[in-house]
């Protein structure tokens, strides 16, 4: 859990009693690689943390794996329209690697809200921060051309083209695996 709470700490740091109610409502789990973690359908209630291995987000389009984000190390992943709305999600999450992921039970945290403000606090500004990526994100495939948000990825996870198929790449950068190529052999 060591893992875990050094990256809250890099949001808003947790008090001893605090962290153990965190603790207290979490497990950790292990998940082969292309298996779903979340399949397409499901209600999101859980909010994963990525302590070693990494993991998507997809959806399909007109029968086209599209990927929405990639997680690695240390980072929360998490299909929060589905978590805020409790709809079902039109999207998966899937482990690209061998995971072990630290689970946190949404319901069990959303009621620790008010009994620690100091935790509401550390996951508004984690979804904040999300929000501000996928807004990001959504600027770069507005405003930048393919070349500049693979550049823009590398420059994100240097070591991504080692763990990731290119296929994935491609169409998480909303390009062919072609056109990624091309831009791959201009380096």
């Amino acid at each position: 859990m060591d893992q875990l709470f050094q990256y809250f700490n890099k949001f808003n740091p947790l008090d001893q009693e605090a962290m153990q109610a965190i603790e207290a409502i979490s497990r950790i789990i292990t998940i082969k690689k292309n298996q779903d973690l979340q399949p397409i359908g499901h209600t999101c209630k859980t909010i994963y943390f990525i302590k070693k291995g990494m993991a998507r987000i997809y959806y399909y389009k007109d029968g086209i794996d599209i990927t929405d984000s990639f997680a690695f190390e240390n980072k929360i992943i998490v299909r929060v329209e589905s978590l805020f709305t409790g709809k079902p999600s039109r999207k998966a999450i899937q482990a690209m690697e061998d995971s072990e992921i630290i689970a946190i039970d949404a319901a069990k945290l959303f009621k620790l809200y008010d009994r620690y403000p100091g935790i509401e606090r550390l996951f508004r500004k984690i979804f904040e921060a999300s929000h501000v990526e996928t807004v990001n994100r959504i600027e770069g495939i507005q405003f930048h051309s393919a070349e500049e948000r693979y550049k823009a990825l590398l420059s994100e996870a240097p070591d991504i083209i080692k763990r990731v198929p290119l296929k994935y790449i491609a169409s998480y950068l909303g390009i062919t695996p072609v056109s990624l190529s091309r831009i791959r052999g201009q380096r």
